[in-house]
């Protein structure tokens, strides 16, 4: 505090003045038995106010939230106004990050940015290497000019242009060449709970299986997606004796145009160094076929693609049959080894009980890096995707800093890597945390929660399976915001981030967005916001963005995070859940 010293009197200003201090001192003397009086009188009414029945909060639903005193108290006293949220998103998403591709100088760049903010606001790093947790990732890039793709028709060679009609996956470790015949199988999946089974009396050894993203109408949302994924897909198919997979894009599905996934179809992709992850073994071809060239692989077979875009649109059950094309792939692919972290630090609790379990908040902080140019511009800043889940970490741990309230749990914030890759940070972090084995009770996921519109819907990825949706309920009504699951399970959004991996290693866990009803213009909005700026150059510091929306989607998080930090039990998998057979892996003793 700056003091300021006495000064001898000099004049007869000097001299006012100092007639003038003393009675106000005089007076400021009369007043304080009054005051005394009047503290006592506030105090006697507190005590009577404490003693009365508090009417409880409600939300839109009418439903109390007494129980969650965050979410009440961010409802009345205002954290976040968005400000700082994009300060940090301007920062992270700038032209000198260079879109912070996995193992970039830009990434390592904003990840020490990210590290010095939690240094400042006094964080403990629990990482394996102070704040960083390294990990070791496969390069893999496909040399086109050394590839092709061809259908064999009664041995005739029909040759498939690259990028125009079929791009390969380097996500899985191709083979140099494959021959083989091909099977139509529908959506490819099988599901055991449901009795549901695409590969049933296919005869599938040897064979590339043809497919269509995309489920049925009638399985349920998450579970459709956890069976779509690379992992549980490739088990099924493995066993039945396939060695590749043709995936036909869905166009009613699709969040980029074809034109933008051929851009950059020669990018490399990533995986994780290790057998132990290797979800893909006997996967020798991955293609990506455009779905407006996909008439290619049905001629002959007696069924067109229209006749099967007709009914995936409407998400119908599909026919399964032989193919009568044959593939033939020839891949070339420079391979090296790419290092990259997680980032990792704690805020420790004050329960001499709970303090030893975590409350885990994490966003990635990768992107896509330098690509294609479209419009002249070849960075692609990942502004919403995912600077800003990240700026809502480092904005909360910022607010944290300046609150005197002590969480009974720890905070675990984890910046994590290699999303863009294929969930790959998170599934390195998941299966090697840097906490003891059982102490992650939660996941609290953000990534790109599109505050593109006013926030009057929140979207809730995962909000039936456990007790952590009912606390989003909660604490999101009492701030006036309607809640909803996943409008567009098609999409399979629940399995397209971070949280995927903490659920299969039986962590609750949720990721939350700015949402829309159907058949609203902001739905309209959003499709447009993802055809026109999703992984595209595009999604950079010039674009429009709701700042009153994501101060109140901070205040939503640092309730949600509030109120599961306090809770005396743990979030529970709801009885009905798919995904409470994991449970188990998130035991332990500690």
């Amino acid at each position: 505090m700056h003091r300021t010293r006495s000064l001898p009197l000099r004049n007869g200003d000097d001299i006012l003045a100092h007639s003038e201090n003393a009675t106000k001192r005089t007076l400021a003397a009369m007043r304080k038995p009054l005051l005394l009086c009047s503290r006592i009188f506030t105090t006697i009414l507190f005590l009577i106010a404490l003693a009365r029945p508090q009417s409880p909060v409600r939300g839109a639903d009418g439903r109390s939230t007494a129980a969650s005193g965050a979410g009440t108290a961010s409802a009345t006293q205002p954290r976040f106004d968005g400000t700082t949220w994009w300060n940090y998103v301007k920062i992270l998403a700038a032209d000198n990050m260079e879109g912070r591709e996995t193992g970039s100088p830009g990434l390592r760049k904003a990840q020490e940015y990210v590290v010095e903010q939690l240094k400042s606001a006094g964080l403990e790093p629990v990482g394996s290497r102070s704040y960083y947790q390294p990990i070791r990732f496969e390069s893999r890039q496909i040399v086109e000019k050394e590839s092709s793709l061809a259908l064999m028709h009664n041995g005739q060679v029909e040759p498939l242009t690259l990028g125009e009609d079929a791009i390969f996956s380097t996500r899985v470790d191709l083979a140099p060449v494959v021959n083989a015949p091909l099977v139509f199988a529908g959506y490819g999946l099988t599901i055991p709970e449901l009795g549901h089974n695409d590969l049933a009396d296919l005869n599938l050894r040897d064979k590339v299986v043809v497919i269509f993203a995309g489920a049925p109408a009638e399985i349920p949302g998450a579970l459709a997606s956890h069976y779509q994924s690379a992992g549980e897909r490739w088990k099924a198919l493995h066993k039945a004796g396939a060695v590749g997979l043709i995936t036909i894009l869905n166009p009613a599905a699709m969040d980029i145009p074809w034109s933008r996934i051929s851009a950059n179809r020669a990018h490399p992709s990533m995986a994780l160094k290790g057998t132990e992850f290797d979800e893909t073994t006997g996967e020798e071809l991955a293609v990506t076929f455009n779905p407006e060239k996909a008439q290619k692989l049905f001629e002959g077979s007696g069924h067109t693609l229209q006749e099967l875009l007709d009914l995936v649109k409407d998400r119908k059950p599909l026919p399964r049959f032989s193919v009568i094309p044959t593939i033939r792939a020839k891949a070339s692919v420079n391979k090296k080894t790419v290092e990259s972290a997680n980032l990792v630090a704690e805020l420790q609790g004050s329960d001499p009980k709970l303090k030893n379990e975590y409350v885990v908040l994490s966003a990635h902080l990768d992107h896509l890096g330098v690509g294609e140019p479209i419009n002249g511009d070849r960075i692609y800043n990942g502004a919403m995707d995912n600077a800003s889940g990240s700026a809502v970490l480092l904005d909360v741990i910022a607010s944290l800093k300046k609150s005197p309230k002590k969480l009974k749990r720890s905070l675990l914030f984890v910046f994590v890597t290699g999303e863009e890759k294929g969930l790959l940070g998170s599934r390195y972090f998941t299966t090697h945390p840097t906490v003891k084995p059982g102490s992650m009770i939660a996941n609290i996921n953000i990534d790109m929660f599109l505050p593109i519109v006013p926030l009057k819907v929140l979207t809730v990825y995962g909000l039936g399976e456990s007790d952590l949706g009912d606390m989003a309920r909660e604490v999101a009504q009492s701030l006036g915001v309607q809640v909803q699951a996943d409008p567009e399970p098609q999409r399979n959004a629940f399995i397209r981030s971070d949280q995927y991996n903490f659920i299969r290693h039986g962590v609750p866990a949720l990721a939350m967005g700015v949402g829309f009803e159907k058949g609203s213009p902001e739905q309209e909005i959003f499709k447009n916001w993802r055809t026109q700026r999703y992984h595209a150059p595009s999604d950079d510091l010039d674009q429009p963005v709701d700042l009153a929306a994501a101060g109140k989607y901070e205040e939503i998080i640092h309730g949600l995070m509030l109120r599961a930090a306090d809770d005396p039990g743990r979030p529970q998998w709801k009885p009905d859940s798919f995904f409470r057979r994991y449970a188990p892996m998130a035991s332990g003793l500690y």
